[in-house]
């Protein structure tokens, strides 16, 4: 068989297997992430079915993932509501980082790692999974919540902390000077800044590039900006899925909405792509040494998401179910999970970084929707009620 041939039957092969394992995930309720991983592990290096031939194919589409998940993340968030997001939540903001980044950085130190894969795995612990915190609230039919502006406002300060972040890891896991670092930095708030006060004041002129009511040069258009933005980016040392991510900010209107319904497919495909080479990348065999500290990590960062939420839902004047229900529904990690990993272990840092982030992901993309329906459970209502009643009696 040919090369090329091989090629194609690997593709379509796992293709078709990607197919049948969203469908099942769709069946019962849970994100297909977890189950794209796994695929990854069983086709790659060390799998039951190693691929070969559609190893670069597949490296090539995990970028293109990358850049398209950010995009249409960014197409979900006006410059506005990240202005408005910011200044309402931005305590929630801090004190998630604080709670949740460091039991990464902890335990990356605890592991003897270093402090360069402390700052990557306080990166993989800290920032939730937009997509699938977004999926699950749909799923569980809490997008018309009270509770459910908080959650959003949380994710929203952590999509855009990451335009900050990932540039500094990036020149952090390069080895990088303290001037390179903090020139890296400027750099990235520049853009941030710039895109941000474009988007505010100039978004429409942005948006008039493009015609809502022409998809296919809306497509293109969209797509190739995208990818332009993400490359000039990336040539000055600022993550790809950052440059996507203002990208996606700075449309606006009925651009931003036709765009979204057009490339959301097209994000879906590559998505699946991006999760499952990460799995392709590790092996199965390097899993099994650091299943238990990720199980143990888990533990301890759903914990403290829990309290980021209970505590920022507090202070929005939430009561003690919508409380939960606001910690529960952050506690998923996934795409950036990935994609810090990933960048640190594509620089040479700690190879035990990325299946160590592979099981912890797992885990916790698993667990969040299965504790999100704590709060809706028969017997968590009447230990609410009961609890209550006691208050109630006391103050009496």
């Amino acid at each position: 068989m040919s090369q090329s041939t091989l090629l194609l039957v690997e593709v379509g092969v796992l293709l078709l297997a990607l197919g049948l394992l969203s469908r099942l995930a769709n069946r019962f309720g849970i994100s297909a992430i977890p189950l794209f991983l796994v695929a990854g592990l069983a086709f790659g290096h060390g799998g039951a079915l190693p691929l070969s031939a559609s190893e670069e194919f597949f490296h090539t589409g995990s970028e293109i993932g990358v850049i398209l998940l950010l995009l249409l993340l960014g197409l979900e968030y006006t410059a506005g509501e990240l202005v408005q997001s910011l200044s309402r939540s931005r305590m929630a903001g801090l004190l998630d980082a604080c709670l949740n980044a460091l039991p990464g950085a902890a335990f990356a130190l605890l592991l003897g790692w270093g402090p360069v894969a402390a700052v990557a795995l306080a990166g993989v612990t800290w920032v939730s999974s937009s997509g699938v915190i977004a999926g699950m609230l749909r799923d569980l039919g809490r997008l018309g919540n009270r509770e459910t502006p908080t959650i959003l406002s949380v994710l929203v300060i952590e999509d855009l902390a990451m335009a900050f972040y990932l540039p500094v890891l990036a020149a952090v896991v390069v080895g990088a000077g303290l001037v390179q670092g903090l020139t890296t930095l400027v750099i990235a708030a520049a853009a941030v800044v710039a895109i941000l006060y474009l988007a505010l004041r100039h978004g429409r002129v942005v948006s008039s590039l493009f015609s809502a009511s022409h998809p296919e040069s809306l497509l293109l258009g969209v797509l190739g900006l995208t990818i332009l933005v993400a490359g000039l980016a990336q040539q000055v040392n600022v993550s790809a899925a950052v440059g996507a991510f203002l990208v996606g900010i700075a449309l606006s209107g009925q651009v931003a909405h036709a765009a979204e319904e057009l490339l959301t497919p097209l994000r879906d495909l590559f998505a699946a792509i991006f999760f499952v080479f990460f799995g392709l990348a590790t092996d199965p065999a390097d899993i099994l040494p650091v299943l238990v500290p990720a199980a143990v990590l888990a533990v301890a960062s759903i914990a403290t998401k829990v309290l980021t939420g209970y505590l920022a839902a507090k202070r929005a004047g939430m009561g003690i179910p919508g409380r939960w229900r606001t910690g529960l529904a952050l506690t998923p990690r996934g795409e950036f999970s990935i994609v810090i990993a990933g960048l640190a272990v594509g620089a040479g840092v700690e190879p035990q970084l990325a299946p160590l982030a592979t099981a912890y992901v797992l885990i916790t993309v698993v667990a969040g929707p299965l504790l999100s329906r704590i709060p809706d459970s028969q017997w968590f209502r009447a230990a609410v009620r009961r609890r209550g009643d006691a208050l109630r009696a006391a103050a009496r």
